[in-house]
């Protein structure tokens, strides 16, 4: 493991064997620690708000503090990564990451807590947002769908085990250990990245601290007036955070209009197949947050079914995912996104309708051959649409793609979410049935979109 590779060498056609497999594992750790950290404090809410002595509305923040800064730090850390290099954003954000962790590992009371939490989403966004980037200097081009697949294989097993993990450690140990246990992970990934991660090109630009900070008022006020109207809170407030997102938002377009490499990258999105695939992501991750929000209140609600049951049927989905990643990353590399792509959100729309349809007494194979199309679908989507949003954008903007795939996800998940709580308030009593139509006509939609790039080239 070497340290001497020159940014030529990284630029060309990946990186070489040993190097290659210590790079990715570097990128698959620090993934996994970004990705259960995302989740993994849901299941410890109750007991960290009695143990802080805090309110469960108030212990909300621990997760949302940290999701909020994520969001909004992806795109300036993406620029930054394209400024200084993919290697040295990622190595910071995995420090920060650790160094977090074991602040948060240390929190004695709530507001110490969030702040750490705010800390270590900071880090996550540092390891996220050049992780694609990463991936395409560390494969070489003909094997890049398989790179892009094996990153989906981490993130969705890691996304399936979170709740798992956090209550086998919740077993033995109190909750400080669900942060401790990633300070020497995080070490670790931390030497390897230092000796194994290839240099890139860097982009000779400064960094817009101004559009920084315009893009984290739009997405911020975004994201608090999509969660507060999913709540049911006071419409007044609402319109006054989306007015600012609005205006902080065509300020920002405006700005990046005239910049080479803008932070929001709007010279990227003149590019169809890379604004189609993005308008995909963010399409289909809208369906699957309507789906797996709604479907545990479908389980224990309607059906009945205890909260271990629960957990065991919303497995499938991203078990199948991380299954079949590999192999759809091997048809990424010979075949159209679109197709691929539009016929898997086809299959996951019939899916989720399938889930809609479920009788009022299931059998356990009843939901899980359900659960295992939707699974399906959504493999077939996601490895090889994160593959065209990489590769349609120039190997000197990869940061800004990269930046943008991981803003689309997370732009998706929270409206999503959102979407879920006001279905929810409308219909009391039938909120995760008419929840799963809708994510079905949305996934159909998405397929509509990623079809009409057959046409985009």
């Amino acid at each position: 493991m070497s340290t001497s590779i020159s940014s030529r060498q990284a630029a060309t056609d990946g990186v070489p064997m040993p190097q290659r497999m210590w790079a990715i594992l570097t990128i698959a750790l620090g993934l996994t620690l970004a990705v259960l950290d995302g989740g993994i404090a849901n299941v410890a809410l109750p007991t960290i708000a009695r143990e802080v002595h805090t309110s469960p509305a108030n212990s909300i923040w621990v997760v949302n503090a940290y999701q909020l800064v994520v969001t909004i730090s992806l795109l300036p850390l993406s620029s930054l990564g394209e400024i200084y290099g993919y290697r040295r954003i990622y190595q910071i954000g995995l420090v920060l990451f650790t160094l977090a962790s074991l602040a948060c590992a240390l929190s004695s009371s709530l507001p110490t807590l969030i702040v750490a939490r705010m800390l270590q989403g900071l880090g996550a966004a540092g390891i996220m947002s050049v992780n694609s980037a990463l991936i395409r200097f560390i494969y070489p081009r003909r094997w890049l769908g398989r790179g892009v697949g094996l990153n989906a294989t981490v993130g969705s097993i890691a996304s399936a085990l979170g709740p798992s993990v956090a209550s086998v450690i919740l077993s033995v140990a109190p909750w400080p250990y669900l942060f401790a246990v990633n300070v020497p992970l995080g070490v670790l990934g931390a030497v390897i990245a230092l000796r194994t991660l290839p240099l890139t090109p860097l982009s000779g630009g400064k960094f817009d601290l101004g559009s920084a900070v315009l893009q984290a008022l739009a997405f911020g006020m975004l994201l608090f007036g999509v969660s507060e109207m999913g709540h049911g809170d006071s419409w007044l407030r609402v319109a006054v955070e989306m007015a600012i997102a609005a205006v902080s938002g065509f300020v920002l377009v405006v700005r990046q209009l005239s910049r080479t490499a803008p932070l929001l990258p709007v010279d990227l999105l003149r590019i169809p197949l890379f604004a189609l695939s993005v308008t995909t992501s963010i399409c289909s991750f809208i369906a699957q947050a309507v789906a797996q929000v709604s479907m545990p209140f479908l389980f224990e609600h309607r059906f009945q079914l205890d909260q271990v049951m629960t957990g065991l049927l919303m497995t499938p989905w991203p078990l199948v995912v991380a299954v079949i990643a590999p192999f759809t990353g091997r048809l990424a590399d010979k075949y159209s996104a679109g197709l691929l792509g539009g016929g898997g959100l086809v299959v996951m729309g019939l899916g989720l309708l399938a889930m809609a349809l479920l009788p009022n007494h299931p059998t356990t194979f009843d939901i899980v051959w359900r659960m295992t199309v939707c699974g399906i679908g959504f493999g077939f989507f996601n490895t090889p649409n994160n593959r065209a949003i990489i590769l349609a954008a120039p190997p000197i903007r990869t940061g800004g793609a990269s930046g943008m795939q991981a803003t689309a996800r997370l732009l998706g998940q929270t409206t999503g979410a959102a979407l879920v709580a006001l279905v929810f308030t409308a219909f009391p009593s039938t909120g995760p049935t008419v929840a799963l139509f809708i994510a079905a006509a949305v996934a159909v939609g998405a397929a509509c979109v990623s079809f009409s790039r057959l046409a985009a080239g």
